[in-house]
């Protein structure tokens, strides 16, 4: 049975996909373009746009994704994470020494907040051999920071090659051979790889003054593999979209996901005004008043993006081959906004809660901090949540700690314990109280 999420879009949501992705080739002047819509835990509509008249690419065509590869690099780290191997906060030396990188910690690396330069020492690496680069002093260079470690948002992609080394050097096995076991066949992603297999798209550059194709090489990144190297497909990102999204307990848990889809980097002011955030190993943007996570990618004849709306459940995939065009991200946002708007998500069905503690239960209500109201209700799996009555303020979900107190999960109260201040025989007061002194204590 197919839940309302899964079925086919209607055919003017389609048809306004197909004219999006058209302007975006034309306008882009892209030799192909290929998009995916995701939605339900599937690939619900997919389309495509070429130079060359009835060989358009279809989801099964490799193209190279650049960047969003860091996302899949920081999978592996987490892993290592949560196996009890390393600790986020570890300086890098403690399990990678003798780099003369290793005061930043892992987190930072994963955060872009470690300090280091954006670009390897040149010749510029995406046009070079990684041969070129055949050790980790090659990449980082004589002065590998830029930064104080941990002070700013500063996008480096030397990070990720840190980071890819720490995975060899704790799974003793090469990193594309620790990602493919790990990830790529636990998620079915078969056509992901570190080089090309056919079928994949060509990588051109477009003469910029004239309707002109440039043949772009291909190198291999050594190295710099982690942090741009791989080629992938619509179908397959499709499939990583829901991953990102909900976890698979193969690879890692839905908790972990939802790290890696946490601001965890100090932003610049004008990230901050443009709406942006990066996780670990995730882009975060603000787009039309919808929160988009995922990555963007280019390398020389490739651009590549996937946005994810984990709260709409729908996610988009663009990929082209071309070295500059049409804006990736931008058409992916597109997609995604015009299927949450045209065929907005079915919410579940309300249901009462299966159990609940009659204690617990008593505390349901209104609260005041001062004369300022809040609301604490009862939320699945013995949680509760406090939000204002009216107007802004600070909210949060709180999870049950089985001792009669809660934790918060985010915002203000983020990590702070919650307890409820009782009555001096211990009960509870009643729930609609409206006397003032009805006050949490955190």
């Amino acid at each position: 049975m197919t839940t309302p999420d899964q079925e086919e879009l209607l055919p003017a949501t389609r048809r306004a996909l197909l004219h999006r992705v058209a302007v975006a080739q034309t306008e882009g002047r892209a030799p192909s373009l290929v998009a995916a819509v995701v939605r339900g835990g599937g690939t619900v509509w997919t389309g495509a746009r070429s130079a060359v008249a009835g060989h358009e690419p279809d989801e099964d065509v490799q193209y190279r994704i650049g960047s969003i590869t860091k996302t899949f690099t920081a999978v592996l780290v987490l892993r290592l994470r949560d196996e009890g191997l390393l600790d986020l906060g570890d300086p890098l030396e403690k399990h990678l020494p003798g780099t003369g990188a290793g005061e930043a910690t892992i987190a930072e690396l994963l955060a872009h907040t470690g300090g280091l330069a954006a670009e390897s020492p040149a010749p510029w690496w995406e046009r070079t051999p990684g041969s070129l680069r055949p050790e980790l002093a090659d990449v980082l260079g004589e002065r590998p920071f830029r930064h104080p470690v941990g002070r700013r948002h500063h996008y480096s992609n030397p990070g990720y090659t840190l980071l890819g080394a720490l995975v060899e050097k704790l799974r003793g096995a090469p990193w594309e051979e620790v990602l493919r076991a790990e990830v790529l066949e636990p998620l079915g992603l078969g056509r992901t790889s570190a080089q090309p297999r056919a079928p994949h798209a060509g990588g051109w550059a477009v003469h910029p003054w004239a309707d002109v194709l440039l043949p772009e090489p291909v190198e291999d990144l050594g190295r710099m593999a982690p942090a741009g190297q791989l080629w992938s497909t619509a179908r397959d990102l499709a499939r990583f979209a829901v991953f990102l999204a909900g976890g698979d307990e193969r690879v890692l848990s839905a908790e972990s996901v939802r790290e890696m889809r946490t601001p965890a980097a100090p932003g610049e002011a004008a990230d901050v005004a443009a709406g942006s955030a990066y996780g670990l190993g995730m882009q975060i943007q603000s787009r039309d008043g919808r929160l988009l996570v995922g990555h963007s990618g280019s390398l020389p004849g490739f651009l590549a993006n996937l946005s994810i709306s984990v709260e709409d459940d729908v996610a988009a995939v663009v990929l082209a081959n071309c070295t500059s065009g049409p804006l990736t991200s931008a058409v992916a946002a597109d997609l995604v906004r015009i299927v949450a708007e045209a065929e907005p998500r079915i919410p579940e069905p309300w249901r009462p809660l299966p159990e609940v503690d009659a204690e617990v239960l008593a505390l349901a209500g209104p609260w005041y901090w001062g004369t300022h109201p809040f609301a604490l209700r009862l939320t699945d799996g013995g949680g509760v949540a406090l939000e204002p009555l009216s107007g802004n303020g600070r909210r949060s979900r709180f999870r049950a700690n089985g001792d009669g107190t809660w934790t918060g999960l985010e915002g203000y109260y983020a990590g702070e314990p919650l307890r409820p201040v009782r009555r001096p025989d211990g009960s509870a007061p009643e729930a609609g109280s409206s006397r003032p002194s009805r006050r949490g204590r955190t």
